[in-house]
């Protein structure tokens, strides 16, 4: 009877390490229970944090150490999102930026060319043209956003194709299946940030990109007390990526690997209540007569509304909007009550930001009018509270904003 049920319990275990290693799994499940590492002394729910900096070598198979991403909390962090995005595994790091910059790095050598998007982050562009050339690495911005704009910036030596969709601060979008085919057909490697849509909205992986990154500090970590950054890829891309990660150092510590798995529990249930409230919004503020444009992919005015329902499972919790002429950005944003004015995004409260003076910073003012990026406009990033409290602190604000100018 014993030997029986000994059986039943290995029978049951080994059912479990198949479905946790399949893609059957819906998001919940995926958020909550994979890449869990199992307590096997103590039996509990969580990956136990491992603060350690220095561990056993001799007789070990793999040398672990926080700078070689292969600590346990770094590595739960990134079977559990690797399997939301759909790739083999990747490499956690300490910030959104370390992810891209590394990524990128690991793919290209000198005398190489990257094609990057004309809508990019301030962050990415600034990277791209103060670090590329010390490299010795060449890159284009495309003149537009379609496949044919990518296409005309191929030169023989690009070896890879760099977009981000939807677009920061505007929300453009790029043809992520159209792009990936294009750059196969040429022996490109291809990158996607994947940061606005989150891998709960948009699996980039799936539709054919080599690697993606995340700045995790936003929806990954969702609750604006996270740095961190991914790159999920095949498991040939990681151990490029891996070999500039190690010299590079932008690790992540246990603490920090720790929150972020935490946060990724409830990924799944916090996205779909920020994309029911972006909606809400936008459409709502689209109506506003001081409002000049509303900038989201999930209206049908949205020009490419269309590629979106194509390419996106949920239209995200980030919207832009401009504020009509003759109406303060800086008045309005301390107008706000519940919003509040404040950098980053993704986190479960609502936060507005002016992107020429925060994420586009950086960029000079002639290029940020090039890329359509006005003072007028503010980015939102929509949090989980109810979407009509919400509204009705936009509505105050303008009301605030009128009645000191009367």
């Amino acid at each position: 009877m014993l030997g029986t049920l000994k059986a039943i319990v290995k029978i049951n275990e080994n059912l479990t390490y198949n479905l946790l290693n399949t893609h059957i799994m819906d998001k919940n499940t995926i958020c909550v229970h994979s890449g869990t590492f199992i307590d096997s002394e103590m039996k509990g729910r969580t990956t136990p944090i491992y603060p350690s900096t220095s561990y056993a070598y001799l007789d070990m198979e793999h040398k672990r150490y926080p700078r070689y991403f292969n600590i346990p909390n770094q590595g739960a962090v990134v079977k559990k999102v690797a399997q939301l995005e759909g790739a083999e595994t990747g490499v956690l790091f300490g910030s959104g930026m370390a992810a891209i910059s590394t990524a990128m790095l690991s793919q290209v050598k000198q005398g190489d060319h990257v094609i990057l998007q004309k809508e990019l982050y301030g962050g990415t562009i600034a990277f791209v043209q103060s670090e590329l050339p010390r490299c010795g690495v060449e890159y284009t911005f495309t003149e537009g956003m379609e496949v044919a704009d990518f296409e005309a910036a191929i030169r023989p030596n690009t070896r890879l194709i760099h977009i981000e969709t939807p677009s920061n601060p505007l929300l453009t979008l790029v043809d992520i299946e159209a792009i990936a085919q294009l750059a196969k057909d040429h022996g490109i490697t291809t990158m996607i940030d994947n940061t606005f849509a989150s891998p709960i909205n948009q699996q980039p992986h799936r539709l054919g990109i080599d690697i993606v990154v995340h700045s995790a500090t936003k929806y990954l970590g969702g609750h604006s007390d996270i740095c961190a950054g991914i790159a999920l890829c095949s498991e040939q891309k990681a151990e490029a990526i891996h070999l500039s990660a190690k010299n590079f150092g932008g690790s992540i510590n246990a603490q920090s690997a720790s929150l972020l798995e935490r946060s990724l529990k409830t990924l799944n249930l916090r996205v779909q209540q920020q994309n029911h409230n972006a909606q809400y919004l936008a459409e709502a503020l689209e109506a506003h007569e001081m409002i000049q444009h509303v900038y989201y992919p999930g209206l049908a005015s949205h020009p490419q509304h269309e590629l979106a329902k194509k390419q996106m499972q949920g239209f995200g919790g980030m919207l832009t909007f401009e504020l009509a002429q003759g109406i303060d950005n800086q008045a309005y944003q301390e107008a706000l009550k519940l919003v509040a004015p404040s950098m980053s995004l993704g986190g479960v409260e609502s936060t507005v930001c002016s992107p020429a003076l925060t994420s586009h910073a950086a960029i000079d003012e002639a290029t940020r009018q090039a890329m359509g990026i006005s003072h007028q406009m503010l980015r939102f990033s929509v949090g989980i509270e109810d979407a009509p409290d919400l509204l009705a602190d936009l509505n105050q604000a303008f009301q605030m904003v009128v009645m000191a100018h009367a």
